[in-house]
């Protein structure tokens, strides 16, 4: 099945072409052609901001029952279409249909959430330390902000940085990332119909060395919120800070799952492959590094391994599918060359490791698991994002959590065990920004705050409440009584 149509960005409120086109490619079937995407560059960029800029004034002042109702209007039609939109981004990004439905409603909901927030906007009225004087605290829109998404969530990371900008006012730059562009046009064509104004949302779609960086080094852009690499990360901060735009990075991680010997081993093992493995291991929270403790070690191993070799691999649209393809040959060869390395390194390979031959040619490889691995070994330092994990061995609880922190990342960790004490004490010394206990670290709500701490995250949370805290600017204001 092959689609030639050719989709625009979307700047001013009208369709616009571009430079080039881009073919969208499925990962698991590479016969498959999504569509074609058109290409933008520099002069696409300025022309979206100088649209959003010429909205800002008029959308930002606005009535919050518009933005409220538009935020509302897209949050129905996502849902209402989480089968087809599901498809779409199974199609274009490897992971299985039920994964991807269930993150197209979750991008659905999140503008839902915003909708009730851009009516609950609130303010502090304090009295002043000098009398007769009244004090008010309030938040406003910060501007025009460039928003900058990953391809492991096409449509759910878009989400929950559109709808937030959106809700407080905010006029929106929306570069997605070129690999998968299917589902944030998408997204984008239901926006355009919710009846904003025009360039209060605008679509340039294209490169990151190209679209991404004029956005971020553009003087019209107030604010960038970025998800993607440590590498770019840092670039887009130094650029940022150096204008003096504000700027939020979730960039990568690295993150632990603690077994202790008093888990329940079938829990453990469960939620240890779910972090591992589904989504194919591309996911910034999935766990790459499971702690366990010598008790246990042996049986946890023996028991992962079995559930990991059970785990079918296969075309994403399949029915009975737990995993799909990798996303592109590019990432596919980072997680052979780390598969290798852990061998080299002298890690035990006790399931996958090799490609899968499925129906249809695709990105296919069989979730890989490591034993006998030592925390300085680079397939425990560095983030693979794929589906490779491998376990490390500990004496007890207290070398567990120095393993833990022991990592230049801080985005979420996880400890399974029956004990209150170590549940306890891990939710406070795990240096993450998110912890679970006896919960898969890959998985997270979309109405309380995300983000990790160290070099997973720079800038303030996304998601929930705390979104106000990058997409506003606080005011004070005096009267004299």
């Amino acid at each position: 099945m092959n689609d030639n149509t050719l989709h625009l960005h979307y700047i001013g409120g009208a369709w616009a072409e571009g430079t080039g086109t881009m073919a969208n490619v499925n990962p698991s079937d590479l016969a498959d052609t999504i569509g074609h995407y058109a290409v933008g560059g520099k002069a696409h960029v300025d022309r979206a901001v100088q649209a959003a800029r010429a909205a800002l004034p008029a959308w930002s002042t606005g009535g919050i029952q518009a933005r409220a109702d538009a935020l509302d209007r897209i949050g129905s039609e996502i849902l209402a279409r989480k089968e087809e939109l599901g498809a779409l981004l199974a199609r274009e990004e490897g992971k299985t249909r039920p994964e991807a439905v269930g993150e197209v409603a979750r991008a659905g909901n999140i503008f839902k959430f915003f909708a009730g927030e851009a009516l609950r906007t609130a303010g502090e009225l304090l009295p002043s330390v000098r009398p007769g004087i009244g004090v008010e605290i309030t938040r406003e829109p910060i501007g025009v902000v460039g928003l900058i998404s990953p391809w492991n969530f096409p449509i759910a990371i878009p989400a929950w940085k559109i709808a937030p900008a959106l809700a407080y006012g905010n006029c929106v730059v929306f570069k997605p990332a070129d690999l998968v562009p299917g589902s944030a046009w998408a997204l984008a064509e239901i926006i355009s119909r919710a009846g904003l104004p025009a360039g209060v949302f605008n679509l340039v779609m294209g490169a990151g060395r190209e679209v991404g960086q004029a956005l971020v080094d553009h003087p019209g852009i107030d604010a960038v919120s970025f998800t993607g690499s440590v590498g770019v990360g840092r670039q887009v901060a130094a650029a940022c800070v150096a204008r003096g735009a504000k700027v939020q990075l979730e960039m990568g991680g690295k993150n632990p799952q603690v077994v202790l010997d008093d888990a329940d081993l079938a829990v453990a093992v469960e939620l240890c492959a779910q972090s591992a493995f589904y989504s194919t291991g591309q996911r910034c929270t999935a766990s790459s590094r499971l702690i366990v403790t010598e008790g246990i070690y042996g049986r946890f191993v023996d028991a992962l391994a079995e559930r990991t070799r059970r785990i079918k691999v296969g075309h994403a649209l399949a029915a009975g599918v737990d995993m799909g393809p990798v996303v592109s040959a590019a990432q596919l060869e980072q997680d052979q060359r780390y598969i290798e390395i852990g061998q080299r390194e002298g890690a035990r390979l006790v399931a996958g490791g090799a490609r899968v031959n499925c129906e249809t040619e695709g990105y296919y490889l069989a979730p890989t698991l490591f034993a006998d691995s030592t925390p300085s070994m680079k397939i425990n330092r560095e983030e693979i994002f794929g589906p490779v994990a491998s376990v490390v061995r500990v004496k007890d609880y207290d070398e567990a959590l120095a393993v833990v922190n022991d990592t230049e990342f801080g985005l979420s960790a996880g400890i399974a065990t029956t004990s209150l004490k170590y549940a306890t004490h891990f939710k406070r010394h795990a240096q993450a920004g998110m912890v679970m206990v006896n919960l898969p670290t890959a998985g997270v709500d979309y109405h309380v705050p995300f983000g990790g701490r160290k070099g997973s995250s720079y800038g303030s949370r996304e998601q929930g409440r705390y979104a106000a805290e990058f997409y506003t600017t606080v005011k004070t204001a005096y009267t004299l009584a």
